[in-house]
């Protein structure tokens, strides 16, 4: 039987049973297409990394006796759409059947099932053996329950995997040490900056740039570091285990204008294309914890190990649990435009500027600085989260709508209501200064509220709970914050949204 079997560019996994396989009479089809880099307008670096890991897949392949038909964005029987290339290969070489492996994305789903439908041979799909979970896992588990506590469903996942357990007890005596991970960074301990590969990526840019994809943010083709391949990727992280990790949990929501990564371990794109399976990440991590117990303190990795096996299976969970509809949620009613400075980075805002900056410069932002700086701003400036999906969706390296939707509507945006959030995650000023350095050289005055040269944070703040409050009324979390604003002056409360439907009305200006 002749088999043309389907690898989506984020399918990227070494380990997948299909290679272990006999399959002579077996094609494998790996596609650069139009359909895919222009969906949205994407982050220049994204689509480069896409390119670049895909067609070193195929290589790969290749190089263990596979068939491979690789279409690069150029090549003159690439259609740029999905179903037709299919088609095509279907016609050309006389396949019987056709395979794919379960995408990750909601539309994509949607047309794989589809084209398997119209097609008049026979079509499987197969498990991608990626994640810790099936896709149907967190809704089985929150079954019979009134919230999706993300905690709760990070402790099934210990237990269910026996990681960071003693017996039945959580190593520590804890399951949570994120109290300690909360330390503002003030340029001490040094951060040891990865040194290793650098590659040269311009034949792959101009083959973008020529095929005329819209594309935004800056790239230096000569000098590109982000893993590609699984040889990259597994240096990223032993490069985070041996110098990143003693010090992440610390220092794991800390923002600095200097810093672009501070100890973070960049595997987000690595796992996010499959080069790198969940498990292998946290079993290297919690590995090189154990032979340095003396110097690594359990809370920098049980903070590293709750992003992967809590928050990421989680969010995965909710995707699958809630579209369609989810990608419709706007329960706060938000209407406004995304300010223009978030494509430039173009505003006296220092927090703001120096988180979009490092977006554009480098396809990342890690997690606070995209929660708790640019979530927050277009939060409080209430933007439509349809425009934030957007920006979100295209900007970052890692985004891929399944855990970029979720992080982005639901944690960030609080459309979702609060599914997964039990509080919209906004503040004023006074957070940015407590984890940041953002403040020191900023045009306006953190401790200012109203007056040409206050702080934005402050006044939008008051103003989005006071216009909001009704959404808010009877959520625990919500209340003394609630409390404060009732017991607020009236004219102080009318200066300070005054002030608040400056900015509003005209973002860019600030």
């Amino acid at each position: 039987m002749k088999t043309l079997r389907l690898i989506l560019g984020d399918q990227l996994n070494h380990k997948h049973s299909w290679y272990h396989n006999d399959d002579k009479d077996t094609l494998y089809f790996i596609a650069e297409m139009r359909q895919e880099t222009d969906y949205v307008k994407h982050h220049i670096q994204k689509i480069v990394a896409f390119f670049e890991a895909m067609e070193a897949f195929a290589d790969w392949l290749r190089a263990r006796g596979k068939q491979v038909v690789y279409y690069r964005l150029d090549d003159k029987q690439n259609t740029q759409k999905l179903g037709t290339n299919i088609a095509a290969l279907i016609k050309k070489y006389g396949i019987e059947k056709f395979e794919y492996q379960l995408p990750d994305e909601y539309r994509l789903d949607q047309q794989l099932q589809q084209l398997a439908d119209d097609l008049s041979i026979d079509s499987e799909a197969f498990d991608s053996e990626h994640f810790l979970t099936t896709r149907n896992e967190l809704a089985e588990f929150f079954k019979d329950k009134n919230t999706l506590l993300m905690e709760s469903f990070y402790r099934h996942m210990r237990r269910k995997h026996d990681v960071l357990m003693e017996g039945e007890k959580p190593s520590g005596g804890k399951w949570n040490f994120d109290e300690s991970n909360r330390k503002k960074w003030k340029g001490q301990p040094v951060i040891p900056h990865e040194k290793g590969f650098r590659k040269d990526v311009r034949e792959t840019l101009a083959r973008i740039e020529q095929g005329g994809v819209k594309t935004f943010g800056n790239i230096d083709p000569q000098q590109f570091n982000w893993p590609t391949t699984r040889e990259d990727s597994l240096k990223v992280l032993r490069y985070f285990c041996e110098h990143l990790l003693v010090h992440f949990g610390d220092y794991q929501d800390a923002m600095d204008p200097q810093q672009a990564y501070l100890f973070h371990s960049r595997l987000s794109f690595a796992m996010n294309s499959k080069l790198l399976h969940p498990m292998e990440v946290i079993q290297a991590v919690i590995a090189h914890w154990q032979a340095n117990r003396s110097s690594i303190s359990i809370n920098e990795v049980e903070g590293f190990v709750r992003q992967i096996l809590g928050w990421r299976e989680y969010m995965r969970g909710v995707y699958w649990r809630e579209m369609p509809g989810y990608a419709r949620c706007n329960r706060l009613q938000n209407r406004n435009d995304l300010p223009d400075f978030y494509w430039t980075a173009d505003t006296r805002m220092n927090c703001l500027h120096h988180a979009i900056r490092n977006s554009l410069e480098h396809a990342y932002a890690h997690h606070i600085q995209r929660l708790m700086i640019t979530g927050n701003f277009a939060l409080l400036t209430q933007v439509h989260p349809d425009q934030v999906d957007a920006w979100y969706l295209g900007i970052y390296i890692d985004a891929i709508e399944w855990v970029e939707i979720t992080n982005t509507r639901g944690m960030s945006q609080f459309a979702d209501g609060g599914l997964v959030a039990t509080k919209p995650y906004i503040s004023s000023g006074s957070y940015i200064q407590k984890m940041s350095n953002y403040c020191a050289d900023c045009h306006y005055k953190v401790k200012e509220k109203t007056g040409d040269e206050a702080c934005p944070f402050n006044s939008l703040y008051w103003h989005f709970l006071a216009e909001k409050r009704a959404h808010f009324d009877g959520n625990p979390r919500m209340a003394m914050m609630l409390s404060l604003l009732d017991k607020m002056d009236g004219d102080e409360l009318e200066a300070l949204s005054a002030r608040a439907r400056q900015i509003i009305r005209n973002p860019d200006a600030f």
